[in-house]
């Protein structure tokens, strides 16, 4: 029997759960239920809403034998007129669509549930692809797209990716990942984050925890690594005043800090032995001795932990506590490295020029296609955090209102070629590094236009036209009559 009102609060957590749910049937799903577990969902979401029709359809990329739309309606109801439509896209490209009929109440959704709907949609999407063997490696073909966007384009994809604090991408790797945050976060249960340097696990641990009950208390980081082992265990218990040499006065551990709150601890596999120990203990019983005293305290932390370390073999080379490896590993989340969805680059570029070109005294319209494919190219071993620094050098490199690599020596090849650029790139190109090499200098000894067999204003001319302009930190040096370093 159909609720007549469903509550709104109600209606966000059976679809909250529904997502964690149909997250975890993916990651085990085999291609011939597809359709049934579609079906199923689309189901489940029209009970959570209290109404009597959906419709989900498929606009582009539909595997063979896939229907292009999928209808779930109550029997014997009216057809109702379609409340909101949740379009799924990916860079330019719409993928599908989740049509969702009006509640009974006439009521109109607000946008908790909108927000939901989109990750169930999204959801959709990633289960119907599952049973096609031609996304087991495919990328987004239409990037190329995304090369010649605007400024003011880029401007509105980082609002859009956003929604996920600074989680960037469409990919189906990271769409995953963020679905597993929203399964976990709502509970208390550990969370181990496994991923390479540089893919973001600070910002996932952030996520669960401002998606969890405990987000108006403190979310406590620790870098496990970054601290001498002399030093650890007092920085997560605390310690008290005479305790050791150099202690002078009571001090509070990052576990009482973030008592009632979320523990981030990054680089967990680095503990020592004997710290493994103490954190076990908290974790079962929820109390710990500050170093020097013999009086327990109790706490309530949600652990949160992140390793670029095999844990298991860890466990195995007796390097890890096997009883702590289990207690923490409640909740896995794996975090993709950056060459395995390489079609979130383009967004990822736009995010960091954005960010960082007012502070640079930047302004960038247009990324050239060459660009893109480099970075596409490159394997990335510092992930998001190695990209990240080489998009600001080459912000700093770049003089006009395009980006450009950087070519300095000592760069990697990946960097420095630019071979299929346009013949006005290339021309930029080597007229940006004569005059680099030259100091900017146009006439005079060592200018740049001897270097190019050019007269001065021929060069001045190919310069405005091809948007190339002195940096202004040099223009400063010599409008005060100073000579550069």
């Amino acid at each position: 029997m159909l609720e007549p009102t469903i509550p709104l609060d109600t209606i966000v957590h059976r679809l909250d759960r529904l997502a964690g749910q149909y997250v975890s049937t993916l990651l085990r799903l085999d291609p011939e239920d597809v359709d049934r577990t579609v079906d199923d969902l689309l189901g489940q979401i029209g009970d959570a809403l209290g109404t009597d029709r959906l419709m989900f359809e498929i606009c582009s990329d539909r595997p063979a034998g896939c229907p292009a739309a999928r209808v779930w309606s109550r029997g014997g109801s009216p057809v109702p007129e379609v409340a909101c439509s949740i379009p799924v896209a990916v860079a330019t490209r719409r993928l599908g669509v989740l049509s969702v009929g009006s509640p009974h109440d006439d009521r109109e959704w607000p946008a908790d549930i909108g927000d939901r709907l989109k990750v169930l949609a999204d959801l959709m999407v990633l289960i119907i692809q599952h049973g096609d063997p031609r996304f087991a490696s495919r990328r987004t073909s239409d990037q190329g797209a995304a090369a010649t966007a605007t400024a003011g384009c880029a401007d509105n994809q980082i609002e859009d990716a956003t929604e996920f604090e600074d989680i960037i991408g469409d990919s189906p790797l990271l769409r995953v990942a963020m679905m597993r945050v929203m399964e976990v976060a709502p509970t208390d249960a550990s969370v181990v984050l496994l991923g390479e340097t540089g893919t973001g696990k600070e910002l996932f641990a952030r996520a669960v925890h401002f998606r969890s009950r405990r987000r108006g208390h403190a979310f406590v980081r620790v870098n496990c690594a970054a601290l001498p082992p002399t030093l650890i265990e007092s920085e997560l218990f605390g310690h008290e005043r005479g305790a050791f040499t150099g202690a002078v006065a009571t001090r509070q551990g990052r576990f009482e800090m973030a008592h009632r709150g979320t523990l981030f601890l990054d680089e967990i596999g680095d503990l020592p032995a004997d710290v493994q120990a103490k954190l076990l203990r908290v974790l079962q019983e929820g109390e710990f001795e500050r170093v020097g005293s013999s009086q327990s305290r109790k706490v309530d932390v949600r652990l949160v932990a992140a390793t670029h370390h095999n844990l298991d073999a860890a466990v195995a080379a007796g390097r890890f506590r096997a009883d702590l490896y289990y207690r923490l590993n409640v909740f896995p989340i794996a975090l993709p490295p950056l060459r395995e969805r390489a079609e979130d680059i383009p967004r990822l570029v736009w995010f960091f020029i954005n960010r960082r070109q007012r502070a640079l005294n930047r302004r960038f319209t247009s990324i050239p296609p060459e660009v893109l494919a480099a970075l596409q190219r490159h394997p990335w071993p510092g992930n998001v955090r190695e990209l990240e620094n080489v998009v600001e050098r080459a912000m700093i490199h770049s003089t006009g209102d395009a980006l450009f690599l950087d070519d300095s020596p000592g760069l990697p090849q990946w960097a420095r070629s630019r071979d299929g650029g346009t013949l006005e790139a290339v021309e930029r190109d080597h007229i940006e590094n004569a005059l680099r090499r030259s100091r900017w200098r146009i006439n005079g000894p060592g200018n740049a236009a001897d270097a190019l067999g050019l007269h001065p204003n021929t060069l001045r001319f190919r310069m405005k036209k091809l948007g190339i302009q002195r940096p202004k930190e040099l223009a400063v040096v010599r409008d005060f009559g100073l000579r550069s370093a």
